[in-house]
């Protein structure tokens, strides 16, 4: 039985996509039927302590000795992902990873590179947080465990504004009251353990720098919270990547322009399976 709830559809070689924070599995709901329809399974999981799974330290079977990482740690999060996998039959897969869920995909590099057969980095980055903006994670996650009641205000009036692009805010109404929805839903206790999970992360360009697979830098050219500086430390790190900008997005492109990033995902899936799951 797997720990984590997860999306399963279709068959052929893996997908895996993992969401950006505050969101859930949904967020990636237009781009599943492309991969699908062109011949992938795709798994698609709520991360722990988002939709219906559970926070690692609330797993009603968690052991010590099953999760090594102390405290907060994104190395959990994979540590869960790659055992439900395992479980799944799957041991060879694509991963992308959006946000937090890029973050993610580094870590799971860092652990288990054999896994991956190629991956996607999407409006994320590689670098660890500067010393203000770890502060900032921090002083919210001590506000939340404070008083859990300002969780959905702190989140709509520090995230969302720049959470989604201009071009959202002023075009696309639906999306931004999607997101929020998203927020006013999170659980405080998952949106603090978070942030003290996304502060401790390290750098990860030396990890990219050692990837030997094909990789995707997927970028919304509204992104203010991983800028286009930000890609190309990506970029210059990694020995075999494309690089694509979807127009009209922000960090949350995967919602704000659905159909490019789900274009521009299938081509590079199609790409690492024409040179490497089928080669």
């Amino acid at each position: 039985m797997t720990r984590l709830r997860w999306l399963d559809a279709g068959t052929g070689p893996a997908v895996v996509l993992l969401h950006a924070f505050p969101c859930d599995h949904r967020m990636w709901d237009a781009q599943v039927p492309v991969l699908v329809e062109a011949g992938w399974r795709v798994l698609v999981p709520d991360l722990p302590g988002f939709g219906d799974s559970a926070l690692p330290q609330t797993l009603p079977d968690a052991r010590p000795e099953s999760l090594p990482e102390a405290g907060p740690s994104l190395g959990a999060v994979v540590e869960l992902i790659v055992a439900d996998l395992l479980e799944l039959g799957i041991d060879r897969l694509i991963v992308g990873g959006l946000s937090v869920g890029g973050y993610l995909v580094m870590e799971w590099l860092r652990k288990d590179p054999q896994m991956l057969a190629g991956i996607a980095l999407c409006d994320t980055k590689a670098t660890a947080d500067a010393p203000a903006a770890r502060q900032g994670r921090l002083e919210m996650a001590a506000a939340i465990e404070s008083d859990p009641t300002v969780t959905a205000a702190l989140l709509r009036e520090r995230v969302l504004p720049v959470i989604v692009g201009e071009t959202t805010h002023t075009q696309r109404p639906e999306v931004v009251a999607r997101v929020a929805g998203w927020m006013d839903a999170a659980a405080p206790q998952t949106i603090a353990w978070y942030q003290r999970a996304m502060a401790a992360r390290p750098d990860s360009l030396a990890t990219l720098a050692e990837c030997e697979v094909p990789a995707l830098v997927l970028w919304g050219e509204q992104d203010s919270m991983s800028d286009r500086s930000e890609q190309q430390l990506m970029l210059d790190a990694l020995r075999d990547a494309r690089f694509t900008v979807i127009a009209g997005a922000g960090h949350l492109s995967a919602i704000e322009n659905p159909a490019d990033v789900g274009s521009e995902l299938l081509a590079f899936a199609q790409a690492v399976r024409r040179s490497t799951l089928d080669g």
